[in-house]
């Protein structure tokens, strides 16, 4: 049996390939980019300056741990990551590439960089129980599984937001539903970067076990359905008084001279604000209901 030699008519009478046209790219801003990018390596260098060792084996300027560091550059990486998406409003450049991109880069910064952080500060004391999958004491475990279940809702919590959100519907919306990455991280991170900034004392060290709570009390917040403002579009956007800009300036300047007391402050005050606002709001429609039903019984 000879093998035929394949003829230009041979080719001719196959069926033409179609060929798959890649979906070419729109031209887009490089300034929305270049802050998501800048988010997303502040989160990595959180994390590097996360893994040195504590005090005194390494200590940066201005004599802070790794873990002040670590914690401060999550707030850089809050502060790019509120910046792409007002410049992308502003030169109205938003896509869906920069949006995903977005959501990659708040994985690792509000989602991976915080939790790491969690074990750290836990691990970094002496005294403490080996922490990870293989420790032997049920608090290493514990603590561990805290890290990845947060971990694991800032992850569900990015991928809701962006099958809810749609086009624009962040620009327009005032509330989120569940507490949104950026204000858990913040959190978790002022908390930690407090615990830094006090001397080590015994109730310090212990303290760090606190951390922990703050983490996981965090995750659920984000997995679920509490409403919480978005304070950009509440608090910043639109015209204010003269008076309610003064009140932000005195703000700003407690969070330069005092900015671990503050932010330790401010983050888990807004963690908090969800339930609260949604316990108050349910008291108020009980009342009306009551109030409601007394007002027919009189009729």
């Amino acid at each position: 049996m000879t093998d035929s030699i394949p003829t230009r008519e041979t080719f001719a009478s196959r069926p033409p390939r179609r060929r798959r046209r890649r979906r070419r790219l729109p031209p887009m801003s490089v300034m929305p980019i270049l802050c998501t990018l800048g988010n997303l390596v502040a989160g990595f260098t959180a994390i590097h300056y996360a893994a040195k060792p504590p005090p005194p084996q390494f200590t940066g300027p201005w004599g802070w741990s790794g873990l002040q560091f670590a914690a401060t550059l999550i707030f850089v990486g809050m502060l790019l990551d509120a910046v792409d998406g007002w410049v992308a409003r502003l030169t109205r450049s938003a896509s869906t590439l920069g949006g995903h991109l977005d959501s990659l880069a708040d994985a690792v910064t509000f989602g991976v960089a915080p939790a790491f952080l969690t074990l750290r500060v836990v691990g970094q004391d002496p005294a403490a129980v080996i922490i990870g999958p293989e420790a032997d004491d049920v608090l290493g475990k514990v603590v561990w599984a805290v890290a990845v279940v947060y971990l694991c809702c800032a992850a569900l919590r990015l991928a809701r937001f962006n099958v809810e959100a749609g086009p624009g519907g962040v620009e327009r919306s005032i509330t989120f539903r569940g507490l949104p990455s950026p204000g858990a991280a913040g959190a978790v991170a002022s908390m930690i970067l407090l615990h830094q900034d006090l001397e080590p004392t015994t109730f310090v060290r212990a303290a760090a076990l606190g951390i922990p709570l703050i983490t996981i009390a965090c995750a659920f917040a984000m997995v679920s359905s509490i409403p919480y403002l978005h304070i950009t579009n509440r608090y910043i956007y639109g015209a204010r008084s003269f008076g309610y800009v003064a009140r932000l300036v005195v703000l700003l300047a407690l969070v330069i001279w005092f900015w671990p007391e503050t932010l330790a402050l401010l983050f888990p005050a807004y963690a908090v604000s969800g339930p609260i606002r949604l316990a108050v709001a349910r008291r108020r429609r009980v009342a009306a209901r009551t109030a409601d039903s007394g007002d027919e019984q009189r009729h």
